[in-house]
């Protein structure tokens, strides 16, 4: 197991660099000037020159490469072009917010999807599996961008004077501030050290601040303002689980092994979730790994539609600023969160099945 899981370590690290090359050469190879975008249109030309040259952007590309990965080494990713601020600083505060928001989503699509994709193959070719099969078709077809502006429509506007209305965007509610942890139970922290962001970092994952210092009012408010993001971002996910687990478990109940479990008088509840379902479940969890990506990718659309200051929209944000460090941090963080979570993928399949652990 252990060697098992240093070949899968030592075999991200080529997808890392890769990642990092190809999005530092593609940032820069977006249209536009970064002076004009920084400074405006009416910019003069001597300006421009200090700008390029303060930030670095005068040498050649093979230069700025080995300068940024000298930084990124050492644990810096450079300075916002646009905020004039450490890109880890602008991370600390917005990556807890696309955290919590795939989080969410992913628990969702994982809770809904996999029972759905369990009775749909349990009741084939019954009305169930039919209403299942239709759900999931509608939930790839319905693009996310669409299905969120449905949502706000539907439960902030047409709700709005029930019991059922959802805040339509933002994290909290105006007037509510969080009490980070460390100032509450009165930790001692210096400003700007690296604790200070660690902690930081802990407290900007609002609903987790407001369960570890039993704030209710801010959890509560936290949740309900998650709510339509998350079951818009989590629909097509739960679509592609639901429909791969079904698919999965129908191919598993056709084995001769949960013919003879039901011939020897086994319960049924036990031949499906003992017998079948374990054995489903590798290409599920394959399945749930790949649309981790889908779900950093929505978050793109979704943050946008709600409203949410994540590493999405900063994306965009950063791409149309021609603003390279934050593009290239935020993109690197998000890849490597990616390859992390492959790598669980690949430790858990050495855990459903013992035999991958021998190859």
């Amino acid at each position: 197991m252990v060697q098992y899981t240093i070949r899968r370590l030592l075999l991200s690290i080529p997808v890392l660099f890769a990642v990092l090359v190809i999005t530092f050469v593609l940032a820069r190879s977006i249209p536009g000037d970064p002076c004009k975008a920084i400074l405006g249109e009416k910019a003069t030309q001597e300006s421009c020159e200090i700008f390029i040259r303060n930030h670095g952007l005068d040498q050649p590309i093979s230069v700025q490469f080995f300068i940024f990965m000298g930084k990124m080494v050492r644990g810096d990713l450079g300075e916002s072009i646009r905020f004039s601020r450490p890109v880890t600083i602008i991370l600390v505060e917005r990556l807890p917010m696309t955290i919590e928001l795939g989080m969410a989503a992913m628990l969702l699509a994982i809770l809904l999807g996999i029972p759905a994709g369990i009775i749909a193959a349990v009741r084939r070719n019954s009305i169930v599996d039919v209403l299942v099969m239709i759900g999931a078709n509608t939930g790839i077809s319905i693009p996310v961008f669409f299905l969120g502006l449905l949502l706000i429509y539907f439960f902030a506007v047409i709700l709005k004077d029930t019991s059922f209305v959802l805040p339509p965007s933002g994290r909290l509610s105006a007037g509510m501030f969080p009490t980070p942890f460390y100032e509450l139970w009165e930790w001692a922290v210096e400003p700007e050290s690296f604790k200070f962001h660690l902690y930081e970092f802990i407290a900007n994952h609002y609903i987790f601040n407001a369960l570890i210092t039993g704030d209710w009012a801010l959890f509560w408010d936290a949740l309900k303002h998650l709510i339509l993001p998350s079951v818009a971002l989590s629909t097509i996910p739960m679509s592609i689980i639901a429909r791969m687990t079904r698919s999965s478990m129908l191919e598993v109940l056709g084995l001769d092994y949960i013919r003879t479990a039901r011939a020897k008088g086994l319960p049924q509840r036990l031949v499906i979730f003992k017998h079948a379902f374990r054995n489903a479940l590798l290409p599920v969890v394959t399945i749930v790994g790949l649309q981790l990506g889908g779900i950093l990718g929505g978050a793109v659309l979704t943050e946008t539609i709600f409203g949410l200051a994540g590493v999405g929209r900063s994306v965009v944000e950063a791409t149309f600023a021609r603003d390279f460090p934050v593009l290239q941090g935020f993109v690197i963080v998000v890849a490597f969160i990616y390859v992390l979570f492959n790598l669980f993928v690949d430790l858990s399949y050495a855990f459903l099945d013992p035999r991958i652990r021998l190859d």
